[in-house]
C-alpha cells in the first residue's frame, strides 16, 4: 500500500542500516517484515479503534436492548451481527456483554448472533483483510461472517434452548458510555481512554502474531506449507479448522500469519478458516461458556459455528482462491 510507503522506507532502514543485515538473507527478510507489520498493524488499530470507539459511544444498553428485543424478525439477528463488528476483539471480551443482554430480555438467538459475529468479523480485521487482499475479499469475507452469525443465531432460537442456560450474574457491563447526550469532547475522551485498554489488553497478541509470520515468511520453506494446505486437498479446510480451535488469539493477532502462509502459497480460504476457528472456537472462549451454559447448548453452538467456517473455507477457495 503506498499509505504504508515512508513505513517500508523506515523498515528497510532498520534492517539494512541500523541492524546491517545481509539483503536477502532470511533473517533478514524475517525482520524486515516484523518491523513493517508491526508498525503497520498497530497504527491501523490506534485509528479504527479510535473510531468505532465513537460509533460505540451513541449506543447505551438502553438502546441496544430497544433495536434487539422489538420483535423476532430477521433484521434483530442482523443488527446484533452488525454491533458485533464494532464490539472487543476476542470472544472471552464479548462474553460479558452477552451475559448482560441475556439478562435485559434479548432473546437467545440474537445474542448468540452478536457473541459469533464479535470476534470474527471485527473492523479491525476488516480493514487489515482490506490492506493485505483488496476489497474483494475483505467484503466477501465479513458477508460470509455475518451469514454464519445470523444464521447460526436463527437456529438456536429455533431450537428453543433458553433453558439449557445455567447462569445468575448481575453484570453491568456497558457497551458503552450510558448519556447520549454526551458533548463531542467527552466522546472523544472516552474514545481515547477505550482505545488506550484495548490497544493495552492486545498489543501482546499483535506482537505475537507477527512474530510468527515473520518466521514463516522467512523461515519456513513454501513446499511444507503447500504440501499439507493446498486447496486441491479436500481436508485442507476442516484440518485448518481443527487446528485452530486449541489456539487462542484476536484477528488483529492471527491476520498477519494468514497474509504470511497465503504468499507462501495455502489458499485463502483454508487460511480464513484458520482464522476463523481461532478468534470464533477457542479453547479459553468454550472454558468460560462451560461456566454458563449446558455441555448440550455449547456442542450445538460449536458445530453451527464450526459447519459456518467451513462453508466460507470452501467458498473462498473455489469462488477466490489464489
Amino acid at each position: 500500500m503506498e499509505l504504508f510507503y515512508p513505513v517500508q522506507l523506515l523498515a528497510n532502514w532498520i534492517t539494512f542500516n541500523l541492524l546491517h543485515l545481509e539483503q536477502n538473507s532470511l533473517i533478514a527478510e524475517a525482520v524486515n517484515f516484523f518491523i513493517f507489520d508491526s508498525i503497520k498493524i498497530l497504527l491501523l488499530l490506534t485509528f479504527i479503534i479510535f473510531i468505532t470507539s465513537i460509533v460505540r459511544s451513541f449506543f447505551p444498553p438502553q438502546k441496544i436492548k430497544a433495536l434487539l428485543s422489538s420483535n423476532k424478525s430477521i433484521l434483530n439477528f442482523i443488527i446484533a451481527g452488525l454491533l458485533g463488528i464494532i464490539t472487543p476483539f476476542c470472544t472471552c471480551s464479548a462474553i460479558p456483554l452477552f451475559m448482560g443482554f441475556i439478562e435485559v430480555g434479548i432473546p437467545l438467538g440474537v445474542t448468540f448472533s452478536f457473541l459469533i459475529a464479535s470476534p470474527m468479523i471485527n473492523e479491525v480485521a476488516l480493514v487489515l483483510l482490506l490492506g493485505l487482499f483488496g476489497w474483494k475479499t475483505a467484503l466477501t469475507y465479513a458477508l460470509s461472517g455475518l451469514t454464519i452469525a445470523v444464521g447460526s443465531g436463527l437456529i438456536i432460537e429455533k431450537l428453543k434452548l433458553e433453558h439449557l442456560l445455567n447462569f445468575k450474574t448481575d453484570s453491568k457491563q456497558n457497551f458503552g458510555p450510558q448519556n447520549q447526550t454526551l458533548s463531542f469532547i467527552k466522546r472523544i475522551k472516552f474514545a481515547q481512554t477505550y482505545t488506550l485498554n484495548i490497544l493495552k489488553n492486545v498489543w501482546g497478541y499483535v506482537i505475537l502474531g507477527i512474530g510468527v509470520g515473520a518466521f514463516i515468511h522467512g523461515y519456513v520453506p513454501t513446499d511444507f506449507l503447500t504440501t499439507y494446505a493446498d486447496k486441491t486437498k479436500w481436508y485442507a479446510v476442516p484440518l485448518a479448522t481443527l487446528i485452530g480451535i486449541p489456539l487462542y488469539s484476536n484477528a488483529a493477532g492471527v491476520i498477519p500469519i494468514v497474509s504470511v502462509l497465503t504468499q507462501k502459497g495455502v489458499s485463502i480460504g483454508t487460511t480464513l478458516a484458520f482464522m476463523m476457528a481461532i478468534t470464533g472456537l477457542s479453547l479459553p472462549e468454550f472454558m468460560i461458556l462451560r461456566k454458563i451454559m449446558k455441555t448440550k447448548l455449547l456442542i450445538i453452538f460449536a458445530s453451527t459455528v464450526g459447519l459456518g467456517i467451513m462453508i466460507t473455507g470452501y467458498f473462498f477457495n473455489i469462488f477466490l482462491g489464489n
